[in-house]
């Protein structure tokens, strides 16, 4: 029996099907506090000529904005790829609570895979982490995305 994804996997997945009909690599984030969406973002580094401008960071930057200040406790994110070492990095300075993230990326991602950023002794703080909530929507929208480009 299939169940309907969680609000915030479904609006991330959304945020990544628009990213790519704009030529930016299907990425979607939502930042969750006390349940409700305070900041989302698809990446935008085309669009911005901002390398750094992955889903994930342009969130983090909003929800900190929202709530007006650069820690992000009891928030929680919603990606649909596994982030990368930078913004690994950056879930662990704004020390959200929980990780949710959706495909897997064995060549870039930094949480369970590559440096397995959490787990290292020099991270002074780690989220919970879920993995696989909407996966296979994810991975066909950057299969499709990729498969045009190559």
């Amino acid at each position: 029996m299939a169940f309907p994804l969680p609000a915030p996997m479904r609006l991330a997945l959304d945020l990544s099907a628009a990213a790519a009909e704009v030529g930016e690599v299907p990425v979607g984030a939502v930042v969750t506090r006390h349940g409700e969406v305070i900041a989302t973002s698809a990446n935008m580094m085309i669009k911005s000529t901002d390398p750094t401008a992955h889903a994930e960071m342009v969130a983090i930057r909003r929800a900190a904005e929202a709530i007006g200040q650069p820690r992000l406790d009891g928030c929680d994110l919603w990606v649909t790829l596994e982030p990368c070492a930078m913004c690994a990095g950056a879930i662990a300075l704004a020390r959200l609570q929980r990780l949710y993230y959706a495909a897997e990326d064995p060549k870039g991602g930094a949480v369970a895979h590559g440096p397995r950023l959490f787990g290292q002794p020099t991270c002074h703080h780690r989220p919970e982490v879920y993995a696989g909530i909407g996966e296979a929507e994810a991975a066909g929208q950057l299969r499709a995305f990729f498969a045009v480009r190559r």
